[in-house]
């Protein structure tokens, strides 16, 4: 057992589960397609990001402690790709949640992953805060990878059931747009978290 299991769940409960890009989302495709529409979204950001963690731990990390400035570019990107996102949600048809149109595919946001600024950070402080080089080193890395995982599944699951449950009270067009709306400014709103 890691013999910090206790901080490392606390800081990954408050930072899966605070308002991010991926809970926004997860929320709007709750509300806007339903749960099942919602699972590659979902499978996205869970196996997205633990494999973020992965990666990091196993590597990754050195890179951008050598070369800060690749996070500087991730950050860009990564708000650039939110900026998109909050247009998609903008601008998007009101629909009943049993349409045929689709949420954010599996893919983009499975790979969405390594570009979100909050995701990479919050990577960046878990492997380094928790994970010790020597021979604690796979163990502490399997505890990392396993609590990333748990809280990713936490997480994206409650967003969208909150997204989900919102959708009862969607009784006119009106609305469901000022819910699409609503959620669009908190994505942009994530976007100025990450340059404060």
């Amino acid at each position: 057992m890691h013999p910090e299991i206790l901080s490392l769940s606390l800081f990954m409960l408050v930072t899966s589960c605070s308002p991010g890009p991926n809970n926004i989302v997860a929320s709007y495709s709750g509300f806007n397609f339903g749960l099942t529409k919602t699972i590659p979204h979902m499978f996205g950001v869970i196996f997205g990001f633990t494999t973020l963690v992965i990666v990091m731990n196993f590597g990754l990390i050195n890179i951008f402690k050598k070369i800060p400035l690749l996070q500087e570019i991730l950050k860009y990107t990564g708000s650039i790709f939110l900026i998109y996102l909050a247009y998609k949600i903008t601008f998007s048809k009101i629909q009943s949640s049993d349409s045929s149109n689709s949420p954010v595919k599996f893919i983009e946001t499975f790979l969405f992953q390594f570009l979100n600024p909050k995701g990479v950070i919050v990577a960046i402080i878990m492997v380094s805060t928790y994970v010790e080089k020597g021979e604690n080193f796979i163990n502490y890395s399997s505890w990392v990878i396993g609590v990333s995982f748990f809280f990713a599944c936490f997480s994206i699951m409650f967003w969208t059931l909150v997204g989900k449950f919102l959708r009862r009270f969607a009784t006119n067009e009106k609305f469901i747009k000022l819910f699409n709306y609503v959620m669009s400014l908190l994505l942009i709103g994530c976007i100025a978290t990450f340059y404060l």
